[in-house]
């Protein structure tokens, strides 16, 4: 067998018409910035989501920043995030000006606690972006009550939780705002770089639109200085038929998570991920921590399995934030991390004969 990680090609396969006529669509009436399919995406998204607001852009790393400095986050300033996350979570700190401030992730769930966010708050904190790794969200009530006695705003980075839910309630709809990287490989993902802010709140709304168009809300009408992240109307048009399609690929995700649960049971070298009570986990990712986990990668690529590292260094551990003076002792858990985790092959298309097959590989490694 030959299993990719992820299988794009098998899911535009199964849509096909629809992207087809889509891209044609775009392309017959040249409406390749912002336009009318980028208006009907915000729309539809919005509404299947459940939020007031969509502010289209240009990737997921751009909404962090956009939602940050609409916040007046800038120099002087700290913000909380994840230290075993993508860098965008922390560089887009950086870029406004503030300080990036890691917290090591819970041992269960391996993601941030409200015990770490109250530890890692001083005077000089203004928000916390935290990171719903994997699929599934963080203990969301927990660091609300920590971040709402001290004033602090909550920010979401859902780059990996598209309609993850926590106690009945959507990734991104329970802070102040929502971050969303739409990248190819993502549960709903375009075919190029795209992201969005989801918001109900009517200020910060607009406040992110403008600033996403070089500070305008119509053309020519600069209010203030902006910056260019403007969502493609090829990559809005794709999502918008992707979209009806993404309560059932979120299903079969789950679904296949509970195959490899069934057929990976019972090894004790490897611990399978755990899902936190009240919570719909959406499988973006699915990592399991494993014992020898380099030989146990090189053991499946030689059976045609694909697998990733996400992520093979902590932020901190990285040289980009070695002026912060930081070390793999400050946080222990993510640095542990670094040489366990494993992303098995995911997504909506895996059939139950591929899940049983990557499993039989696995037993076969450590017997």
């Amino acid at each position: 067998m030959q299993i990719p990680f992820v299988d794009l090609k098998a899911q535009y396969q199964d849509i096909k018409i629809d992207i087809d006529n889509a891209i044609n669509d775009v392309i017959s009436k040249t409406a390749f910035i912002g336009g009318e399919y980028v208006k009907e995406f915000e729309r539809k998204f919005g509404n299947l989501y459940g939020v007031k607001h969509v502010i289209s852009c240009g990737n997921g790393t751009d909404s962090l920043y956009i939602i940050m400095k609409m916040l007046g986050i800038g120099h002087g300033d700290e913000v909380i995030t994840a230290a075993n996350s993508w860098i965008s979570s922390s560089e887009t700190i950086s870029q406004t000006g503030a300080k990036p401030v890691f917290t090591d992730p819970d041992e269960a769930y391996l993601s941030m606690s409200a015990e770490a966010v109250a530890k890692a708050i001083t005077s000089a904190t203004k928000a916390v972006i935290v990171v719903h790794l994997h699929g599934q969200m963080c203990d969301m009530d927990g660091i609300q009550q920590v971040c709402a006695a001290k004033g602090i705003h909550v920010i979401e980075d859902c780059a990996q939780s598209h309609f993850s839910e926590y106690n009945g309630r959507r990734a991104g709809t329970m802070g102040i705002a929502g971050s969303f990287s739409f990248y190819p490989g993502k549960n709903l993902g375009a075919y190029g770089d795209a992201g969005c802010i989801i918001t109900n709140d009517d200020a910060l709304a607009e406040k992110c639109r403008m600033y996403a168009n070089h500070g305008a809300l119509k053309k020519h009408h600069h209010q203030i200085e902006g910056i260019n992240s403007r969502m493609d109307g090829l990559q809005a048009a794709i999502l918008s038929a992707k979209l009806p399609h993404i309560l059932k690929w979120t299903k079969q995700r789950i679904a296949n998570a509970a195959l490899y649960n069934k057929y990976l049971n019972n090894i004790d070298e490897i611990i399978l991920p755990v899902v936190r009570p009240g919570s719909s986990h959406t499988f973006h990712l699915y990592m399991i921590r494993a014992q020898r986990r380099d030989e146990l990668q090189t053991h499946l690529k030689q059976h045609g399995i694909e697998t990733a590292v996400h992520y093979p260094a902590a932020l901190p551990n990285l040289p980009a934030y070695k002026y912060l003076g930081l070390s793999g002792a400050d946080f222990p858990f993510a640095t542990q991390l670094q040489s366990e985790i494993l992303s098995l092959p995911m997504y909506p298309e895996l059939t139950d004969d591929s899940i049983q097959y990557i499993a039989g590989c696995i037993r076969s490694f450590y017997r």
